[in-house]
Formats: C-alpha cells, sequence, structure tokens
C-alpha cells in the first residue's frame, strides 16, 4: 500500500475511534507503535488516539516510556514500526511546539529571552519585524509582566519555563508537548507554573500532551488522563476529567476530582504490583 493509502485508511480508522468517544475527532492517530531499546521492549503494537483541543496528561511507573512516547509522535525519536498521524497528515505536515523538562538546558544563554522566544521563527526564515511583532503579539495575548529582554540567567526558574512555553507557542503549534516542566521547580513556582499552562491553554486552545511524575498534577490540569502500564506500555486506563476551567484550589476537594484521582491511583498501584 501506498502512503498515501495508508493516510487514507488510517484517517478513516481514526474517525471511526472519534465517534464512538463522544464525537470528539483524533488529533494524534497512533495505530501499531513498536519500539525497543537494546532488549527493552518499550511500546509493542500500541493504539492511542488523542483528541483535538484537549489537554492529556500521560502517568505511569517510572521507566514505563511516558516521555518516549511523546517522543514518539514528535518524531524526535525513530519508531520501529507503526503509523502516527495529526489529523490525517503525517508529521512533516504538521507545526508542534515541545517544552523541556530541563529549562537551564533549554533556552540558549547568550540570546536576550525575547530573541529565545523569537527563535523558532528564525528558523522559518521569517524576517526580524514579522518575528517581533509575532512575539509580542503572543505576550500581550498571554498578558506576561516578565520583562523579556533579560537574558534568561537574570530570571527565576518559573520565568525560564515560561519563555520556554511562550517559544513553543510562538510557531502557533497545532499540538503542544510537555515533559515533565515543572519538576525541576520549587512548589511555589510550580503551583504558579500549572495556573499558567492553564490559562494559557484556555486561551489558545491547542491540543496539548503533558507527560507528569504527580498525579495531582495530572489530574488537576487533564481532560484525559492516559494511564500506561509497565513496558511493554499499553494504555491501561484513559480517564476523563470534565471539570470546568479554570481550575482552581477549590477544584482539589470537589467530589469528582477526589473520585477521579482515587480511580487513577488505584489503576496506577495495580501495575506497580505487577512489577
Amino acid at each position: 500500500m501506498t502512503l498515501e493509502g495508508e493516510i487514507a485508511s488510517l484517517a478513516a480508522v481514526s474517525g471511526g475511534k472519534a465517534a464512538k468517544d463522544g464525537g470528539a475527532p483524533a488529533h494524534v492517530t497512533v495505530r501499531g507503535l513498536c519500539k525497543r531499546f537494546n532488549d527493552a521492549i518499550v511500546y509493542d503494537r500500541f493504539d492511542l488516539d488523542i483528541p483535538r483541543g484537549k489537554l492529556i496528561s500521560v502517568f505511569g511507573p517510572n521507566g514505563c516510556g511516558k516521555s518516549t512516547l511523546i517522543n514518539l509522535i514528535a518524531g524526535l525519536i525513530a519508531r520501529d514500526a507503526g503509523q502516527i498521524l495529526f489529523g490525517g497528515k503525517p508529521l512533516r505536515d504538521t507545526k508542534f511546539g515541545y517544552v523541556f523538562q530541563n529549562y537551564r538546558e533549554a533556552l540558549f544563554p547568550w540570546l536576550r529571552s525575547i530573541d529565545n522566544v523569537e527563535y523558532p521563527l528564525k528558523l522559518m526564515k521569517l524576517g526580524k519585524p514579522e518575528r517581533r511583532a509575532r512575539a509580542e503579539r503572543l505576550v500581550a495575548h498571554l498578558g506576561v509582566k516578565i520583562d523579556l529582554h533579560c537574558y534568561p540567567y537574570e530570571l527565576s526558574g518559573g520565568q525560564q519555563q515560561l519563555v520556554s512555553i511562550m517559544r513553543a507557542l510562538v510557531v502557533e503549534p497545532e499540538i503542544l508537548f510537555l515533559d515533565e516542566p515543572f519538576s525541576a521547580l520549587d512548589y511555589e513556582m510550580t503551583l504558579f507554573m500549572r495556573d499558567q499552562l492553564q490559562r494559557i491553554f484556555v486561551e489558545t486552545g491547542t491540543t496539548t500532551v503533558l507527560v507528569s511524575h504527580d498525579l495531582e498534577e495530572a489530574v488537576y490540569l487533564a481532560d484525559r488522563v492516559l494511564l500506561l502500564s509497565r513496558r511493554p506500555a499499553r494504555v491501561a486506563d484513559y480517564v476523563r476529567y470534565d471539570a470546568a476551567r479554570p481550575r482552581t484550589d477549590a477544584t482539589l476537594s470537589e467530589h469528582d476530582f477526589v473520585r477521579v484521582k482515587a480511580h487513577c491511583l488505584e489503576i496506577f498501584q495495580r501495575e506497580v504490583r505487577k512489577g
């Protein structure tokens, strides 16, 4: 079968899955994903649909392949087999943003923060006036109050990670990947950044996939929590959480949040015990 035929077939399958899932169209469609590292099989014929315009948290046992999954989807590491499509399109025709865990290494220290934000637009060969205009529109839209003419080392950790997120968003991505973006921050800054991410998601409606090692965070931010098993990873559960946004401290004590978190914890502990 040609690539075009595979894409058409996979898109048709994706549409069927979406119809069974409450009508939400699949933005990312993964079929038959396989990946191994030496003797370790991480994914073996793995299937997944990520609905458009939703925030998906990925959670599971240590070493199950959470970060590997988004790296495979984003094309940062090669898959051994399988197909991944974005709204029926291959990766080469899709714009995505990626926010790394280590913000200190992700930003260029010799560039001012505003130039870090603009950098992907430079790679897209946009002229300086257009790059600056797009960056300033994004800053204004998000209501960012930090001084972006500072160098990254002059900013706090949370501010640096916010710069990283804006750099990922300035290309107007179809999908945003975040790999444990708050794990290197202190608790106060983590709470601040959770609210910033939630506000950005509400403002942009960008399909977002967040890898988290914190179950409370995973549920609090998500429309869906993707719970993975031990490797070779499979979908242990795909849990909906439909609480209204913006979510606040009060959300953490609401019945639905407590129920969903308890259910996710039960599934997680079941998978851990299998090891």
